[in-house]
């Protein structure tokens, strides 16, 4: 009887792992079930960091606008509120960038948000005074 060879496809499987695991240190690259088990554990943080990109980045146009609303006199959640009350229905992506490259629309949309009936009149936020150096 002829001789059967077996493995073709637990070979494929083994060079699939070794081929997504280039680049990765030591054994993780060149050992097969090392180079699996890291390659899951980097698709699962892979994963993970998709989703925090995400957060990190509605931190940061949160930051931006709550800086462009208190250099204007006003709080980030009060401008928030005031600007659905008006119908003004903005993301804070699109707030952010607007903050960030064209002060002159910004503060068309703050004085239009000041229009509406939840802007409290004496709101002075806590700016910290600097000493000049």
């Amino acid at each position: 009887m002829v001789r059967v060879k077996r493995g073709n496809i637990a070979s494929k499987r083994r060079k699939k792992y070794l081929g997504l695991a280039k680049g990765f240190v030591g054994a993780n690259s060149r050992l097969s079930t090392m180079a699996g088990e890291q390659v899951v554990q980097s698709f699962n943080f892979a994963y993970i960091g998709r989703k925090l990109k995400k957060r990190n980045f509605r931190r940061i146009w949160i930051y931006r606008i709550n800086a462009a609303t208190r250099a204007r006199l006003n709080i980030y959640s009060i401008f928030i509120g005031c600007l659905r009350n008006i119908n003004i229905f903005l993301d804070r992506k699109i707030l952010s960038l607007i903050a960030f490259h064209d002060l002159s629309s910004f503060n068309l949309i703050e004085r239009e948000s000041r229009t509406s009936n939840l802007f409290v009149k004496k709101v002075v936020p806590k700016i910290p005074l600097y000493a000049s150096v």
